[in-house]
């Protein structure tokens, strides 16, 4: 009998190479992940492009240009924070303290992802976002649209229209909270991937969350409340900064998700 053919390579965008390259390259849900490439890819060359950006430590939600957060998928590009699940407890928040909302904030947007949950579950609201970054507000601003937001480039407060002074139910502001000198420990996914200003939050990590706690009281309306993201380490800090603005403040923990949530009032 002649010798048995050798048995073909696998293509680069089959199944099972695609899996063999993520986990060699330290990716835990290979198989997952695997899946979700090979859906988003249309030609087998696009799949392998994929897979490489991927194994050179690119976050998946980048890859394949969408993150799921609260129900929804939202759409990330290269150079934008990618929304994290334990900020989904953010909404959850907001959406428990202001039920009726009408008029919603997001501050330091990103993709606009806390917004397009708060707005997506409130149902007809006028919805208002801002980012620093312009490749933020550009991705904001295609999350958005559909849902009739309106998307600011700027620093927190400053770009807001005036008209929104004293009417806001709900201000949502996922700002940076790593410290300084923290930013180089972070994985490579965050550090080499996303906008330093989305992760910098000074020396203590509170220099941007003070500056949206002072300002947030003349946006608030009677009622209205200010809700931002941080550390176990940091809250005791950020719930002082909240009660040094005048709000009433609360923590609120989620320790499944090792979410930590300062929910402030500004007092009728």
């Amino acid at each position: 009998m002649p010798p048995l053919s050798p048995s073909p390579a696998p293509s680069p965008s089959s199944p099972d190479a695609v899996v063999a390259a993520l986990r060699a390259a330290g990716c835990v849900f290979a198989e997952d992940e695997a899946r979700l490439i090979l859906a988003t890819a249309r030609t087998p060359d696009e799949a392998a492009a994929l897979v490489a950006r991927r194994v050179a430590g690119e976050p998946l939600e980048l890859v394949v240009g969408w993150a799921e957060f609260h129900g929804l998928r939202v759409t990330v590009a290269p150079g934008v924070f990618v929304p994290r699940r334990r900020t989904e407890f953010l909404v959850d928040q907001a959406l428990a303290h202001a039920p009726h909302a009408r008029v919603v904030v997001d501050l330091c947007c990103g993709s606009g992802a806390v917004g397009a949950a708060l707005a997506t579950a409130l149902g007809s609201v006028e919805l208002h976002a801002a980012d620093l970054d312009p490749a933020a507000v550009r991705c904001a601003c295609g999350n958005l649209a559909d849902l009739g937001g309106r998307v600011y480039e700027g620093d927190l407060f400053g770009p807001l229209p005036d008209r929104l002074r004293g009417r806001v139910d709900i201000l949502a502001a996922n700002v940076p909270y790593v410290p300084s000198r923290e930013v180089p420990l972070l994985p490579a996914e965050a550090r080499d991937h996303e906008p330093l200003t989305a992760l910098d939050g000074g020396a203590d990590g509170l220099e941007v969350l003070r500056r949206v706690a002072a300002g947030a009281p003349a946006w608030l309306a009677p009622g209205g409340c200010l809700l931002v993201e941080t550390s176990e380490r940091q809250a005791p800090d950020a719930v002082e900064a909240f009660t040094g603005s005048g709000l009433t403040a609360r923590l609120a923990v989620d320790d499944d998700r090792w979410a930590h949530v300062v929910v402030g009032t500004r007092t009728p």
